[in-house]
């Protein structure tokens, strides 16, 4: 323990140099609270969720992101800076949230634990293709998605990892976290047989969505995603590309237009009206769900998507 309270005092001093003194005088409010648990910062909630899970009573998790909030646009206030400065771990995903970059480049040093390093990350195209008018976070993500999470078998790699930097931080509860991520990626593991099962004979295979977040599901799931929008949820698609989506969706008798739980349906809801279709809910999972966790969540979602794809 000496040695972790050692290293957060060095932190918090470092952070002071670098934000001139002001910044500091904020940051003490966030992490390095308790010496005897590691300060993680979560950029948003799928990240949260695995640090709480591999970490349990051994870390602090703070979370950026709010719930209710939706975070590809997150915007860092100075006391959210100042946590990430005194964190002794810092989980996020590069090109999600520019807000969380800036920061972790300028306070984050080796503390930094990327979870878009894990594995590579698919194109933004995956799962699924996109139209002419589609707009989104493409051009800052370097033309990947970012939405790894949606694929129970890469959460449960970047949980491995993520118990590996645990165990760095805090060496003597290393084993701890090594099979707590054991037992979380036994449970993923569960959650990807459901979906495998649960998917595996339907009538159709393409998901009509109102943001392009589903790619890393479609493409584990043999699926089809067609995006109103691109991987941002609050682009405003082009007259055209809505035309060209609505008659995709007639095309392959798509009963569904699906739209997500932090931003508006209205988009979803016009597409549907034009091909005769309903709407229904399948959530991303980018913030908190309002009941349950992450689990229960994709469970919600495989329970809308067997309904909506007519799966036997």
């Amino acid at each position: 323990m000496t040695v972790r309270s050692a290293s957060r005092a060095l932190a918090a001093a470092t952070a002071a140099l670098l934000t001139l003194g002001g910044l500091a005088a904020c940051s003490g409010d966030g992490g390095g609270s308790d010496p005897d648990r590691v300060d993680v910062v979560a950029a948003f909630y799928p990240l949260q969720f695995l640090a709480e899970k591999i970490g349990g009573d051994a870390v602090a998790v703070t979370s950026l992101a709010k719930p209710g909030a939706e975070p590809h646009d997150l915007e860092l206030n100075p006391r959210q800076v100042g946590q990430v400065a005194d964190a002794e771990l810092i989980v996020y995903l590069s090109g999600f949230q520019p807000a969380v970059d800036e920061a972790v480049e300028q306070n984050g040093g080796d503390r930094a634990f990327d979870v878009a390093g894990v594995q590579p990350l698919l194109d933004a195209a995956a799962g699924g293709h996109q139209h002419e008018g589609e707009a989104g976070h493409e051009e800052e993500s370097g033309g990947k998605d970012p939405h790894l999470w949606l694929d129970p078998t890469r959460l449960a790699t970047a949980g491995d990892r993520l118990a590996d930097r645990l165990g760095k931080a805090d060496p003597g509860r290393a084993g701890d976290f090594t099979a707590r991520a054991a037992a979380l990626r036994a449970e993923l593991t569960g959650l990807d047989a459901d979906y495998t099962r649960g998917l595996a004979t339907c009538q159709r295979r393409e998901i009509v969505t109102s943001h392009t977040a589903f790619g890393y599901l479609a493409d584990h799931y043999r699926l089809e995603q067609v995006g109103i929008t691109g991987l941002s949820p609050d682009a405003e698609p082009a007259p055209q590309h809505l035309a060209e989506v609505a008659e995709e969706a007639r095309e392959h008798g798509a009963t569904t237009i699906f739209f997500e739980t932090l931003v508006s349906p209205k988009i979803a809801e016009t597409v549907a009206r034009e091909v005769g279709a309903r709407t229904a809910v399948l959530d991303p999972i980018e913030g908190r769900p309002a009941d349950g966790d992450y689990l229960s969540a994709m469970r919600a979602n495989l329970q809308t998507l067997r309904t909506a794809l007519d799966c036997s």
